[in-house]
Protein backbone atom coordinates (compact mmCIF):
# COMPACT_ATOMS: atom_id res chain seq x y z
CA UNK A 1 0.00 0.00 0.00
CA UNK A 2 1.38 3.41 -1.00
CA UNK A 3 1.07 5.82 1.97
CA UNK A 4 -0.91 9.07 1.76
CA UNK A 5 -2.57 8.13 -1.56
CA UNK A 6 -6.28 7.26 -1.57
CA UNK A 7 -7.67 4.80 -4.08
CA UNK A 8 -9.41 7.69 -5.89
CA UNK A 9 -6.12 9.59 -6.30
CA UNK A 10 -4.41 6.42 -7.53
CA UNK A 11 -7.11 5.99 -10.16
CA UNK A 12 -6.69 9.61 -11.28
CA UNK A 13 -2.91 9.20 -11.60
CA UNK A 14 -3.38 5.95 -13.48
CA UNK A 15 -5.83 7.65 -15.84
CA UNK A 16 -3.34 10.47 -16.52
CA UNK A 17 -0.55 7.99 -17.18
CA UNK A 18 -2.68 5.92 -19.57
CA UNK A 19 -3.82 9.08 -21.34
CA UNK A 20 -0.21 10.14 -21.80
CA UNK A 21 0.66 6.77 -23.31
CA UNK A 22 -2.38 6.91 -25.55
CA UNK A 23 -1.72 10.40 -26.90
CA UNK A 24 2.06 10.06 -26.92
CA UNK A 25 2.75 6.45 -27.89
CA UNK A 26 6.36 5.40 -28.15
CA UNK A 27 5.86 4.39 -31.76
CA UNK A 28 4.06 7.57 -32.87
CA UNK A 29 5.35 9.72 -35.70
CA UNK A 30 7.52 8.50 -38.55
CA UNK A 31 9.17 5.10 -38.14
CA UNK A 32 12.89 5.31 -37.34
CA UNK A 33 14.71 3.40 -40.07
CA UNK A 34 18.24 2.01 -39.98
CA UNK A 35 20.43 -0.40 -41.90
CA UNK A 36 18.86 -3.23 -39.91
CA UNK A 37 15.22 -2.61 -40.85
CA UNK A 38 15.04 -0.47 -43.99
CA UNK A 39 15.15 -3.31 -46.52
CA UNK A 40 12.43 -5.31 -44.77
CA UNK A 41 10.32 -2.14 -44.53
CA UNK A 42 10.71 -1.39 -48.24
CA UNK A 43 9.95 -5.00 -49.18
CA UNK A 44 6.84 -5.36 -47.04
CA UNK A 45 5.02 -2.12 -47.87
CA UNK A 46 3.39 -0.84 -51.05
CA UNK A 47 4.57 2.71 -50.35
CA UNK A 48 7.33 4.06 -48.09
CA UNK A 49 7.93 7.82 -47.78
CA UNK A 50 11.26 8.63 -46.07
CA UNK A 51 12.71 11.79 -44.55
CA UNK A 52 16.53 11.71 -44.71
CA UNK A 53 17.69 14.24 -42.12
CA UNK A 54 20.51 15.41 -39.84
CA UNK A 55 19.95 16.63 -36.28
CA UNK A 56 22.29 19.60 -36.73
CA UNK A 57 20.41 20.85 -39.83
CA UNK A 58 17.93 23.62 -38.94
CA UNK A 59 15.67 22.75 -41.86
CA UNK A 60 15.57 19.13 -40.67
CA UNK A 61 14.60 20.31 -37.17
CA UNK A 62 11.84 22.49 -38.60
CA UNK A 63 10.50 19.60 -40.67
CA UNK A 64 10.65 16.87 -37.99
CA UNK A 65 7.44 17.63 -36.02
CA UNK A 66 5.50 18.33 -39.22
CA UNK A 67 6.59 15.04 -40.81
CA UNK A 68 5.83 13.11 -37.60
CA UNK A 69 2.33 14.61 -37.37
CA UNK A 70 1.69 13.76 -41.01
CA UNK A 71 2.89 10.20 -40.35
CA UNK A 72 0.34 9.83 -37.53
CA UNK A 73 -2.46 11.07 -39.77
CA UNK A 74 -1.43 8.73 -42.59
CA UNK A 75 -1.40 5.79 -40.14
CA UNK A 76 -4.97 6.62 -39.09
CA UNK A 77 -6.05 7.05 -42.73
CA UNK A 78 -4.38 3.84 -43.96
CA UNK A 79 -4.24 1.43 -40.99
CA UNK A 80 -3.92 -1.75 -43.06
CA UNK A 81 -0.44 -3.28 -42.57
CA UNK A 82 1.64 -3.33 -45.73
CA UNK A 83 -0.05 -0.34 -47.35
CA UNK A 84 2.06 2.68 -46.41
CA UNK A 85 4.82 3.69 -43.97
CA UNK A 86 6.31 7.12 -43.38
CA UNK A 87 9.87 6.68 -42.12
CA UNK A 88 12.93 8.73 -41.20
CA UNK A 89 16.67 8.14 -41.40
CA UNK A 90 19.23 9.93 -39.22
CA UNK A 91 22.00 10.30 -41.80
CA UNK A 92 24.68 11.06 -39.21
CA UNK A 93 24.06 7.71 -37.54
CA UNK A 94 23.29 5.88 -40.81
CA UNK A 95 26.04 7.14 -43.11
CA UNK A 96 25.91 4.01 -45.26
CA UNK A 97 22.24 4.65 -46.03
CA UNK A 98 22.95 8.30 -46.86
CA UNK A 99 25.59 7.14 -49.36
CA UNK A 100 23.42 4.34 -50.72
CA UNK A 101 20.55 6.70 -51.51
CA UNK A 102 22.79 9.54 -52.75
CA UNK A 103 21.78 12.14 -50.17
CA UNK A 104 23.42 15.48 -50.99
CA UNK A 105 21.22 17.85 -48.98
CA UNK A 106 19.10 17.89 -45.83
CA UNK A 107 16.29 17.24 -45.56
CA UNK A 108 15.74 14.99 -48.59
CA UNK A 109 12.33 13.33 -48.98
CA UNK A 110 12.27 10.17 -51.08
CA UNK A 111 9.41 7.93 -52.12
CA UNK A 112 9.61 4.15 -52.61
CA UNK A 113 6.86 2.10 -54.23
CA UNK A 114 6.87 -1.69 -54.25
CA UNK A 115 10.43 -1.53 -52.97
CA UNK A 116 11.65 0.65 -55.84
CA UNK A 117 12.79 4.28 -55.46
CA UNK A 118 10.66 6.78 -57.36
CA UNK A 119 12.41 8.70 -60.12
CA UNK A 120 11.71 11.99 -58.38
CA UNK A 121 12.10 13.07 -54.78
CA UNK A 122 9.41 15.10 -53.04
CA UNK A 123 9.96 18.85 -53.54
CA UNK A 124 6.54 20.20 -52.66
CA UNK A 125 5.16 22.13 -49.71
CA UNK A 126 6.35 20.99 -46.26
CA UNK A 127 3.06 20.92 -44.39
CA UNK A 128 0.99 18.17 -42.77
CA UNK A 129 -1.85 18.54 -45.26
CA UNK A 130 0.53 18.57 -48.24
CA UNK A 131 2.27 15.38 -47.09
CA UNK A 132 -1.02 13.57 -46.43
CA UNK A 133 -2.41 14.65 -49.82
CA UNK A 134 0.79 13.53 -51.53
CA UNK A 135 0.60 10.07 -49.96
CA UNK A 136 -3.08 9.72 -50.90
CA UNK A 137 -2.31 10.66 -54.49
CA UNK A 138 0.50 8.09 -54.69
CA UNK A 139 -1.89 5.35 -53.58
CA UNK A 140 -4.44 6.12 -56.28
CA UNK A 141 -4.77 3.68 -59.18
CA UNK A 142 -2.21 4.87 -61.78
CA UNK A 143 -4.24 3.42 -64.66
CA UNK A 144 -7.33 4.88 -66.32
CA UNK A 145 -9.86 2.43 -67.68
CA UNK A 146 -11.62 3.07 -70.99
CA UNK A 147 -15.00 1.54 -71.75
CA UNK A 148 -14.74 1.65 -75.55
CA UNK A 149 -12.13 2.28 -78.22
CA UNK A 150 -13.86 5.59 -78.97
CA UNK A 151 -12.60 6.88 -75.62
CA UNK A 152 -9.05 6.64 -76.98
CA UNK A 153 -9.84 9.14 -79.74
CA UNK A 154 -10.16 11.99 -77.23
CA UNK A 155 -6.86 11.62 -75.35
CA UNK A 156 -4.46 14.55 -74.93
CA UNK A 157 -2.06 14.46 -77.88
CA UNK A 158 0.54 16.44 -75.93
CA UNK A 159 0.95 13.51 -73.52
CA UNK A 160 2.95 10.31 -73.95
CA UNK A 161 1.00 7.22 -72.98
CA UNK A 162 0.93 3.43 -72.77
CA UNK A 163 -2.30 1.64 -73.64
CA UNK A 164 -2.94 -1.89 -72.41
CA UNK A 165 -5.48 -4.25 -73.96
CA UNK A 166 -6.39 -7.17 -71.66
CA UNK A 167 -9.13 -9.80 -71.57
CA UNK A 168 -9.78 -9.42 -67.83
CA UNK A 169 -8.66 -7.43 -64.80
CA UNK A 170 -7.29 -10.45 -62.87
CA UNK A 171 -4.90 -11.23 -65.72
CA UNK A 172 -1.28 -11.44 -64.41
CA UNK A 173 -0.26 -9.34 -67.44
CA UNK A 174 -2.33 -6.47 -66.08
CA UNK A 175 -0.68 -6.76 -62.66
CA UNK A 176 2.71 -6.22 -64.34
CA UNK A 177 1.32 -3.31 -66.38
CA UNK A 178 -0.05 -1.70 -63.21
CA UNK A 179 3.30 -2.02 -61.40
CA UNK A 180 5.05 -0.31 -64.30
CA UNK A 181 2.37 2.39 -64.28
CA UNK A 182 3.01 3.00 -60.59
CA UNK A 183 6.69 3.57 -61.34
CA UNK A 184 6.23 5.81 -64.40
CA UNK A 185 2.93 7.60 -63.77
CA UNK A 186 4.66 11.00 -63.63
CA UNK A 187 6.12 10.51 -67.11
CA UNK A 188 3.30 8.77 -69.00
CA UNK A 189 -0.43 8.30 -68.90
CA UNK A 190 -1.54 4.66 -68.59
CA UNK A 191 -4.84 3.62 -70.15
CA UNK A 192 -6.33 0.15 -69.95
CA UNK A 193 -9.29 -1.74 -71.38
CA UNK A 194 -10.77 -5.13 -70.49
CA UNK A 195 -13.05 -7.62 -72.21
CA UNK A 196 -15.37 -6.14 -74.86
CA UNK A 197 -13.73 -2.70 -74.59
CA UNK A 198 -10.45 -4.02 -75.99
CA UNK A 199 -11.20 -7.35 -77.68
CA UNK A 200 -10.83 -5.87 -81.19
CA UNK A 201 -7.23 -4.90 -80.44
CA UNK A 202 -5.74 -8.22 -79.32
CA UNK A 203 -6.06 -11.95 -80.09
CA UNK A 204 -8.01 -14.00 -77.50
CA UNK A 205 -5.85 -14.76 -74.50
CA UNK A 206 -2.99 -12.51 -75.67
CA UNK A 207 -2.47 -9.11 -74.04
CA UNK A 208 -1.13 -6.15 -76.02
CA UNK A 209 0.66 -3.01 -74.77
CA UNK A 210 1.13 -0.07 -77.14
CA UNK A 211 3.11 3.13 -76.74
CA UNK A 212 1.49 6.27 -78.16
CA UNK A 213 3.79 9.32 -78.43
CA UNK A 214 2.95 12.97 -77.85
CA UNK A 215 1.82 13.41 -81.46
CA UNK A 216 1.13 17.13 -81.11
CA UNK A 217 4.82 17.87 -80.48
CA UNK A 218 6.73 14.97 -82.04
CA UNK A 219 6.95 12.92 -85.22
CA UNK A 220 7.29 9.59 -83.41
CA UNK A 221 5.00 6.68 -84.22
CA UNK A 222 2.99 4.18 -82.19
CA UNK A 223 4.98 1.15 -81.13
CA UNK A 224 3.85 -2.24 -79.77
CA UNK A 225 5.77 -3.96 -76.98
CA UNK A 226 7.18 -7.20 -78.38
CA UNK A 227 8.62 -8.69 -75.18
CA UNK A 228 7.22 -10.71 -72.29
CA UNK A 229 4.48 -8.65 -70.64
CA UNK A 230 4.69 -10.72 -67.46
CA UNK A 231 8.34 -9.75 -67.01
CA UNK A 232 8.30 -6.58 -64.90
CA UNK A 233 11.94 -5.73 -65.64
CA UNK A 234 11.53 -6.19 -69.38
CA UNK A 235 8.34 -4.14 -69.64
CA UNK A 236 9.59 -1.47 -67.23
CA UNK A 237 12.85 -0.89 -69.14
CA UNK A 238 10.98 -0.60 -72.46
CA UNK A 239 8.31 1.66 -70.97
CA UNK A 240 10.90 3.94 -69.35
CA UNK A 241 12.67 4.38 -72.68
CA UNK A 242 9.38 5.41 -74.27
CA UNK A 243 7.90 7.47 -71.44
CA UNK A 244 10.99 9.52 -70.59
CA UNK A 245 11.77 11.37 -73.82
CA UNK A 246 15.21 12.51 -74.91
CA UNK A 247 13.82 16.06 -75.10
CA UNK A 248 11.86 17.17 -72.03
CA UNK A 249 9.83 20.26 -71.25
CA UNK A 250 11.14 22.42 -68.42
CA UNK A 251 8.53 23.99 -66.15
CA UNK A 252 8.72 25.82 -62.84
CA UNK A 253 7.50 22.58 -61.24
CA UNK A 254 10.43 20.43 -62.46
CA UNK A 255 13.15 23.09 -62.85
CA UNK A 256 14.75 22.38 -59.45
CA UNK A 257 14.96 18.67 -60.25
CA UNK A 258 16.44 19.23 -63.72
CA UNK A 259 18.91 21.80 -62.42
CA UNK A 260 20.06 19.45 -59.67
CA UNK A 261 21.07 16.90 -62.31
CA UNK A 262 23.98 19.25 -62.98
CA UNK A 263 24.07 18.90 -66.78
CA UNK A 264 24.11 21.99 -69.04
CA UNK A 265 20.80 22.84 -70.72
CA UNK A 266 20.29 23.03 -74.46
CA UNK A 267 16.93 24.80 -74.63
CA UNK A 268 14.46 25.60 -77.36
CA UNK A 269 12.42 28.65 -76.32
CA UNK A 270 9.14 28.70 -78.25
CA UNK A 271 5.74 30.35 -78.30
CA UNK A 272 3.03 28.47 -76.43
CA UNK A 273 1.15 27.40 -79.57
CA UNK A 274 4.23 26.67 -81.70
CA UNK A 275 4.32 22.87 -82.01
CA UNK A 276 6.12 22.72 -85.37
CA UNK A 277 9.35 24.20 -84.01
CA UNK A 278 9.28 21.64 -81.20
CA UNK A 279 8.88 18.80 -83.71
CA UNK A 280 11.79 20.05 -85.82
CA UNK A 281 14.00 20.49 -82.76
CA UNK A 282 13.20 16.99 -81.48
CA UNK A 283 13.93 15.50 -84.90
CA UNK A 284 17.39 17.10 -85.00
CA UNK A 285 18.19 16.00 -81.44
CA UNK A 286 17.09 12.41 -82.13
CA UNK A 287 19.01 12.21 -85.41
CA UNK A 288 22.27 13.93 -84.46
CA UNK A 289 22.67 14.33 -80.71
CA UNK A 290 21.39 11.17 -79.03
CA UNK A 291 24.99 10.30 -78.11
CA UNK A 292 25.21 13.48 -75.99
CA UNK A 293 22.32 12.61 -73.66
CA UNK A 294 24.65 11.90 -70.73
CA UNK A 295 26.42 15.25 -71.15
CA UNK A 296 23.57 17.69 -71.66
CA UNK A 297 19.85 18.04 -70.92
CA UNK A 298 17.77 18.66 -74.06
CA UNK A 299 14.81 20.85 -73.13
CA UNK A 300 11.96 22.92 -74.49
CA UNK A 301 10.58 25.96 -72.67
CA UNK A 302 7.49 28.09 -73.12
CA UNK A 303 9.01 31.50 -73.86
CA UNK A 304 5.99 33.19 -72.33
CA UNK A 305 6.49 31.53 -68.96
CA UNK A 306 10.29 31.81 -69.09
CA UNK A 307 10.52 35.41 -70.21
CA UNK A 308 13.30 36.26 -67.73
CA UNK A 309 15.97 34.08 -69.44
CA UNK A 310 14.95 35.62 -72.76
CA UNK A 311 15.43 39.09 -71.33
CA UNK A 312 18.86 37.99 -70.08
CA UNK A 313 19.74 37.07 -73.67
CA UNK A 314 18.49 40.43 -74.94
CA UNK A 315 15.54 38.72 -76.64
CA UNK A 316 11.76 38.84 -76.40
CA UNK A 317 8.65 36.92 -77.51
CA UNK A 318 8.97 38.37 -81.01
CA UNK A 319 12.36 36.65 -81.44
CA UNK A 320 10.99 33.16 -80.84
CA UNK A 321 11.75 30.40 -81.60
CA UNK A 322 15.38 30.46 -80.51
CA UNK A 323 17.91 28.02 -79.06
CA UNK A 324 20.34 28.68 -76.22
CA UNK A 325 22.71 26.88 -73.88
CA UNK A 326 22.70 27.52 -70.14
CA UNK A 327 25.96 26.18 -68.71
CA UNK A 328 25.06 27.29 -65.16
CA UNK A 329 27.76 29.93 -65.50
CA UNK A 330 26.63 31.75 -68.64
CA UNK A 331 24.00 31.59 -71.37
CA UNK A 332 24.99 31.30 -75.04
CA UNK A 333 22.65 32.00 -77.95
CA UNK A 334 22.61 29.77 -81.03
CA UNK A 335 22.99 32.27 -83.89
CA UNK A 336 20.01 31.33 -86.04
CA UNK A 337 17.19 28.87 -85.30
CA UNK A 338 16.81 27.74 -88.94
CA UNK A 339 20.49 26.74 -89.05
CA UNK A 340 19.90 23.86 -86.64
CA UNK A 341 18.65 21.83 -89.62
CA UNK A 342 22.04 22.19 -91.32
CA UNK A 343 23.70 18.82 -90.56
CA UNK A 344 26.28 19.12 -87.80
CA UNK A 345 25.55 22.79 -86.98
CA UNK A 346 23.83 22.24 -83.64
CA UNK A 347 26.30 19.52 -82.70
CA UNK A 348 29.19 21.92 -83.31
CA UNK A 349 27.50 24.44 -81.02
CA UNK A 350 27.64 21.83 -78.24
CA UNK A 351 31.23 20.89 -79.05
CA UNK A 352 32.18 24.56 -78.81
CA UNK A 353 30.71 24.58 -75.31
CA UNK A 354 32.73 21.53 -74.27
CA UNK A 355 35.98 22.94 -75.70
CA UNK A 356 35.52 26.32 -74.03
CA UNK A 357 35.28 28.11 -77.38
CA UNK A 358 31.88 29.64 -76.60
CA UNK A 359 33.22 31.05 -73.35
CA UNK A 360 36.33 32.48 -75.00
CA UNK A 361 34.45 34.05 -77.88
CA UNK A 362 31.88 35.67 -75.62
CA UNK A 363 34.69 37.23 -73.62
CA UNK A 364 37.14 38.10 -76.40
CA UNK A 365 35.34 37.82 -79.73
CA UNK A 366 35.92 35.18 -82.44
CA UNK A 367 38.99 32.99 -82.04
CA UNK A 368 41.99 34.40 -83.94
CA UNK A 369 43.41 32.32 -86.83
CA UNK A 370 46.81 30.74 -86.11
CA UNK A 371 48.70 33.02 -88.49
CA UNK A 372 47.58 36.06 -86.49
CA UNK A 373 48.60 34.67 -83.12
CA UNK A 374 51.94 36.51 -83.05
CA UNK A 375 50.25 39.81 -83.80
CA UNK A 376 47.72 39.18 -81.03
CA UNK A 377 50.43 38.39 -78.50
CA UNK A 378 52.37 41.47 -79.60
CA UNK A 379 49.31 43.56 -78.86
CA UNK A 380 48.65 44.79 -82.40
CA UNK A 381 45.19 43.14 -82.37
CA UNK A 382 43.01 44.77 -79.75
CA UNK A 383 40.35 42.47 -78.27
CA UNK A 384 38.24 43.99 -75.53
CA UNK A 385 36.64 41.53 -73.12
CA UNK A 386 32.84 41.30 -73.13
CA UNK A 387 30.47 39.92 -70.51
CA UNK A 388 28.22 37.01 -71.58
CA UNK A 389 24.79 36.80 -69.92
CA UNK A 390 24.88 35.00 -66.59
CA UNK A 391 23.00 31.75 -66.06
CA UNK A 392 19.29 32.19 -65.36
CA UNK A 393 18.46 28.59 -64.50
CA UNK A 394 21.11 28.20 -61.80
CA UNK A 395 18.83 30.34 -59.64
CA UNK A 396 16.21 27.57 -59.81
CA UNK A 397 18.54 25.00 -58.18
CA UNK A 398 17.87 23.75 -54.62
CA UNK A 399 17.86 26.84 -52.41
CA UNK A 400 20.00 27.42 -49.34
CA UNK A 401 16.84 28.90 -47.81
CA UNK A 402 15.22 25.46 -47.98
CA UNK A 403 18.04 22.90 -47.71
CA UNK A 404 21.41 22.41 -46.05
CA UNK A 405 23.57 21.59 -49.07
CA UNK A 406 26.41 19.12 -48.51
CA UNK A 407 28.20 20.35 -51.63
CA UNK A 408 27.88 23.16 -54.13
CA UNK A 409 25.13 21.84 -56.37
CA UNK A 410 26.46 23.50 -59.52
Amino acid sequence: MIPNLTSRRLLILLHIWLSYLFYNPADSGAVQLSASNIDSTLASNELVFINFYADWCRFSNMLAPVFDEAADKVTVEFPTPGRVVMGKVDCDKEGTLASRFHITKYPTLKLFQNGQPAKREYRGQRSVDAFVSFVKKQLEDPTKEFSSLKDLENLDEKKRMLIGYFDRRDNPDFNTFRRVATNLKDDCQFHVGFGPASEQMHPPGQSIVVFRPDKATSNEHDETFMGDIRSYDELNIWAAEKCVPLVREITFENAEELTEEGLPFLILFHKADDTESIKKYKDVINKELIGEKHSVNFLTADGGRFSHPLHHLGMSQSDLPLIAIDSFRHMYLFPKFEDMEIPGKLRQFLLDLYSGKLHREFHYGPDTPAENTVELIAGSVDKKPTSPPESSFKKLAPSKNRYTLLRDEL
